[in-house]
């Protein structure tokens, strides 16, 4: 006899079946198709402690944007200068008509594009399945 497997609330799951219990509707791994938005940003040199605080000023900008998921920033290693932003979007579309075509987006750059030391490349992506479940 096969053990039943558990589901984070503890109860027990059918083998094979979806959703676990109350409240889940999609498996982790096919969840709602996100986009992943990236914006390479070269930061003036010099300038790379107030383009982190001017970051963590506009954090909330872009974050409480209906659509957005999460947003983090990264800063290169071997080039300081060098950051990377990484915003889920529930689509292209939520990431254009929600923060592009509104006031959020005029804040955002306010706040951040004076250390720019020229124009972010930002590009959208998808994740490639992997074939594999987990």
């Amino acid at each position: 006899m096969r053990p039943r497997s558990r589901t984070l609330r503890g109860r027990p799951a059918r083998a094979g079946s979806w959703p676990p219990g109350p409240g889940a509707s999609q498996p982790p791994c096919e969840a709602a198709r996100m986009v992943l938005e990236v914006a390479l940003i070269d930061v003036l040199p010099g300038h790379e402690d107030a383009f982190a605080a001017a970051y963590a000023a506009a954090h909330p900008v872009i974050a409480g944007t209906p659509g957005c998921r999460s947003v983090r920033m990264t800063r290169g290693v071997e080039s300081p200068s060098r950051f990377v932003l990484l915003v889920e979007w529930d689509s292209v579309e939520a990431h254009d008509r929600n923060f592009r075509a509104s006031d959020r987006f005029v804040r955002w750059r306010e706040l951040i594009s004076p250390h720019f030391a020229k124009p972010p490349l930002v590009e959208h992506f998808t994740d490639v399945p992997s074939g594999h479940s987990g």
